[in-house]
């Protein structure tokens, strides 16, 4: 690399933290830790003993979780005794994470509603639109063409039902 360009890092202008990693460390320390116990219970409900014909069906999931739940614990412990204060993402960051984050939410909700082709061929024209800043003719084509292609693989082709809206009910799918 050429000494005279300078590094991504150092043309960033800093903005504030929104978060601080000794804050996002303990967040995911927690939730690992209350998603392993869950798991632990469940698994434990199911059956995580030793039957007559081996292990039953919750042996090895229950043991996984439990290797979660103490690596989680020692996440935390570590969080806390560091106290590292730098910050984990910055607003501008979380800015970047909220353009794809949001419209995803979105997308994910429209699928009960609109059918999992209709909900993706409208996400991948407005994120064309949007983010590509692509001619509305070109996102309409390349999403209604690649979702075309996915409903004759899925539909007619593996005989998969995925999730179908008013469209494809109109079109007796």
């Amino acid at each position: 690399m050429n000494n005279s360009e300078p590094l991504i890092e150092e043309v960033r202008e800093p903005s504030p933290a929104v978060i601080c990693i000794r804050t996002a460390e303990i967040a995911v320390a927690l939730a690992l830790a209350i998603g392993s116990l869950i798991l632990i219970w469940d698994n434990y409900k199911l059956g995580a003993g030793w039957g007559p014909y081996g292990p039953e069906a919750g042996y090895f999931p229950m043991r996984l979780a439990i290797v979660v739940f103490i690596a989680s614990i020692i996440v935390l412990i570590h969080a806390i005794r560091d106290n590292d204060q730098t910050p984990f993402i910055e607003v501008a960051q979380a800015k970047l994470v909220a353009v794809i984050l949001l419209p995803l939410l979105v997308f994910v909700f429209a699928i009960s509603y609109l059918g999992i082709y209709v909900s993706s061929a409208l996400f991948i024209a407005a994120f064309m639109v949007l983010l590509g800043k692509f001619p509305v003719w070109k996102a309409a084509v390349v999403s209604i063409g690649v979702m075309g292609f996915f409903f004759y693989i899925f539909e007619l082709q593996f005989m998969v039902p995925l999730p179908k809206g008013p469209l494809e009910n109109w079109l007796g799918y």
